[in-house]
């Protein structure tokens, strides 16, 4: 996830930005919490990071301080959610490539989701944030299974718990999850299954290079 995002996104994009920020974050929160105990390898660390502006050093700028803006009433449970179906995906295919297939997502219209909404607003899609966490080339997330969907077909079923709002908010939902090689050509570029052809770039790439260009 964060090596599509870090160098298969055009500089600027806001996803890379935005991982770039995480990343940023998450280094600050460890290098603070170890200096108590390691303060001379916390200072080095410290003193390395290429965005701080001063250098007063790690003990003079205050201790562990993460905005309330991270904290966003169901962002972890989304998350989780997507992770139990990626577990459920990368199971019915163990051993296998999973950028080799792409993923349905069923889902009964509820509170779930409306999770899986947040990640991917899209019916389908190769760039979401929902597709990151799949690990797949494409997602699709639909409300009821698809009417070709051949009888034999191998459908994964499981449940999650959403637990909002500490407890006030409880729903039990349950999914369905449906594997099956995609047949588009690897791309070039960012190695996903999402190109016409395999000598020429995906969509999305084609949009980052041609970015580039104009920007230089």
């Amino acid at each position: 996830l964060l090596s599509c995002r870090l160098y298969c996104e055009d500089a600027k994009d806001p996803k890379r930005r935005s991982c770039q920020t995480v990343l940023a974050e998450a280094l600050d929160i460890v290098v603070r919490s170890f200096a108590p105990i390691l303060p001379h390898l916390a200072e080095e660390v410290f003193q390395y990071i290429p965005y701080k502006k001063d250098s007063e050093g790690v003990f003079r700028t205050g201790w562990i301080n993460a905005s309330s803006a991270w904290k966003k009433p169901g962002i972890e449970e989304a998350i989780e959610g997507a992770c139990a179906m990626r577990d459920s995906f990368l199971g019915s295919i163990s051993g296998k490539n999973a950028l080799e297939y792409e993923v349905i997502i069923v889902i009964e219209p509820g509170l779930l989701f409306e999770l899986m909404e947040a990640l991917q607003a899209e019916e389908t899609s190769s760039v979401s944030q929902l597709n990151e966490i799949m690990m797949a080339s494409q997602t699709t997330l639909l409300s009821e299974l698809p009417k070709e969907t051949p009888s034999d077909a191998d459908i994964i079923k499981g449940t999650f718990l959403i637990n909002l709002e500490g407890g006030d908010i409880c729903e039990q939902s349950s999914y369905k999850v449906i594997a099956r090689p995609i047949a588009k050509a690897k791309c070039p570029r960012c190695r996903r299954y999402t190109a016409e052809s395999s000598s020429t770039p995906c969509p999305r790439c084609l949009q980052v290079l041609a970015a580039g260009k104009g920007s230089t």
